[in-house]
């Protein structure tokens, strides 16, 4: 039976309600020491033990489940997985793009916390960029095995979901407890599910499926992540079959129509239109979106397939994708190179993950 017996709604009610203690315990102390944050995004690399002896007892226990590795590693699959990114990141990227975030858009009640980070409505690029780079640290050749830069990168994006929490909770007056915790732990199972499985998919509806070994080396990198994540890898599906039937509950019980998401994804296709180069692809934005969603998440987002294309016109349209690189015989320094590059161009500094910062009392 493997995990599908932990697929119930009962459990996922569970989840709806959990959070992160380790993290929101960390942003307890964090949130009124801005001396704190500004030095957390200030490191280079995540503090050894030794340095982090003398921290605060919140953000020492935080720092140091970092530097505890997994027992379930498997270097073949973080291998596996490093393999497929250095070849396809510039693919997986605009799969994240025009399909997985829309994707998570279309859950309702997930969609009520993204809309309230002004953010990512204000700053779709800043954003967009922000979440590219995430995965480009995370998918660093190396990373989990014998490099740890990536450590650094999820630990704050860890930090920054639990600030989301303790926001939103605080001083989001109009927050509905039917909606669940801001960023649960069902809700950071379906976001790293559309950053794994989804892309998969993706892959297929573009001819390019890397066969079922690498489709579960990926969801084994991203029961990595989730563990590092602070997500309860326990439901996380070590399978195919698994990783199926859990997307398929988490849909059914969350895509509806919502205003949260309608706003999410006009100002996420708006974005498109004005930032891909030529007219003619950006035209396209809609349209691609919703081929890869499909038809049941595009009739709930309000959008639609304008025209019938061809497979390989979608991989051209990708190719152009909204980070604005092409292909030739890409590789991840190539990716990354590209895509630092151009977001040095279009934001006009060098691309950070940054932890909030309160302001000073």
């Amino acid at each position: 039976m493997g995990k599908l017996s932990l697929y119930t709604n009962k459990n996922l009610n569970v989840l709806r309600l959990s959070g992160d203690r380790l993290a929101d315990q960390a942003v307890g102390f964090l949130v009124n020491q801005p001396d704190w944050c500004e030095k957390i995004n200030y490191w280079k690399v995540l503090p050894t033990v030794e340095e982090s002896v003398d921290f605060p007892k919140e953000l020492k226990s935080f720092i140091q489940f970092f530097h505890t590795q997994p027992y379930f590693i498997s270097p073949e699959k973080i291998k596996t997985s490093q393999d497929f990114f250095d070849k396809e990141g510039n693919l997986y990227l605009s799969l994240l793009g025009f399909y997985s975030l829309p994707y998570c858009y279309a859950f309702a009640d997930g969609a009520q916390v993204l809309v309230r980070s002004k953010r990512i409505t204000d700053e779709v690029g800043m954003r967009l960029s922000e979440t590219a780079l995430f995965l480009l640290d995370c998918f660093v050749p190396g990373t989990f095995i014998e490099e740890n830069k990536s450590l650094l990168t999820i630990a704050k994006v860890r930090l920054i979901h639990a600030f989301s929490r303790y926001f939103v909770s605080k001083y989001a007056k109009d927050w509905n407890p039917d909606w669940g915790l801001p960023i649960n732990q069902e809700d950071m199972i379906g976001t790293n599910l559309a950053f794994s499985l989804l892309v998969m998919r993706g892959m297929e509806k573009l001819n390019r499926f890397p066969g079922l070994e690498t489709h579960e080396a990926v969801l084994h990198y991203w029961k990595i992540i989730g563990h590092y994540l602070g997500i309860d890898i326990a439901y996380w599906p070590e399978t195919a079959k698994e990783s199926f039937e859990l997307e398929k509950l988490i849909r059914k019980r969350h895509v509806r129509p919502s205003e949260a998401g309608n706003t999410l994804i006009r100002s996420l296709l708006g974005f498109y239109e004005k930032s891909i180069p030529d007219s003619a692809l950006s035209s396209l934005s809609e349209t691609l979106v919703a081929y890869f969603v499909g038809k049941e998440v595009a009739g709930v987002l309000g959008i639609k397939e304008k025209a019938k294309l061809p497979k390989s016109v979608y991989a051209l349209v990708l190719d152009f994708n909204f980070l604005k690189q092409s292909g030739g015989n890409p590789s991840y320094l190539k990716t990354r190179t590209q895509f630092l590059e151009q977001s040095k161009n279009q934001f006009g500094k060098e691309l950070r993950l940054n932890i909030p910062v309160s302001k000073r009392p």
